[in-house]
């Protein structure tokens, strides 16, 4: 492999894994205002991962992370800042990285094959879920008292279920199908 090639192949990472940043922003901008807001968010972190592989995939979500972090209002609501990750939901946006790292080590033993990459999206959105769960749990608890495992549930799992698994049906649909068209180096 030439030097050029290897610098394309890395200009074409790093414009790919800030796309999808952006992508991940505009579906947290499509919000209904809850406890934890409903947004697309999972939907461009399953598409991120699997348009784009599990390392820059990751790396996609990391920076949407970061840009928030630093003020951007890249999260539900048009928020930013690295108040919006202390708060109650922020567990589930770092859930998001930790659910990619999670579909990022399955694909490195399962591959990329539709089914396998179905299975790492649901359970990334298994890990998200704990993960978010257990951060809301500590922080309104914090907060507010006293909260049990089965009403934080309520809150922020159950109403998100099958709306989750439609997004993760139609990042699946549309990863075939932009995986055919854009030139990413595997």
């Amino acid at each position: 492999m030439t030097t050029t090639t290897m610098s394309r192949g890395k200009t074409y990472d790093m414009a790919y894994i800030a796309v999808f940043a952006v992508v991940m922003a505009i579906c947290s901008w499509i919000s209904i205002p809850a406890t934890v807001p409903f947004t697309l968010q999972t939907f461009g972190v399953f598409l991120a991962v699997g348009v784009l592989g599990g390392k820059r995939g990751t790396l996609s979500i990391l920076v949407y992370i970061l840009l928030g972090a630093v003020g951007v209002p890249v999260f539900a609501g048009f928020s930013g800042g690295i108040g919006s990750l202390f708060g109650n939901a922020g567990g589930y946006i770092i859930g998001f990285l930790v659910g990619a790292l999670v579909m990022w080590g399955m694909e490195k033993v399962m591959g990329r094959k539709t089914w396998a990459l179905a299975v790492q999206m649901v359970v990334g959105l298994i890990v998200c879920y704990a993960f978010g769960t257990v951060w809301f749990m500590i922080m309104y608890t914090r907060s507010a008292g006293p909260v049990g495992l089965v009403t934080v549930l309520g809150w922020c799992v159950f109403p998100f279920i099958i709306p989750d698994l439609i997004k993760i049906a139609v990042a699946l649909g549309l990863t075939k199908s932009l995986r055919k068209v854009l030139p990413i180096m595997q």
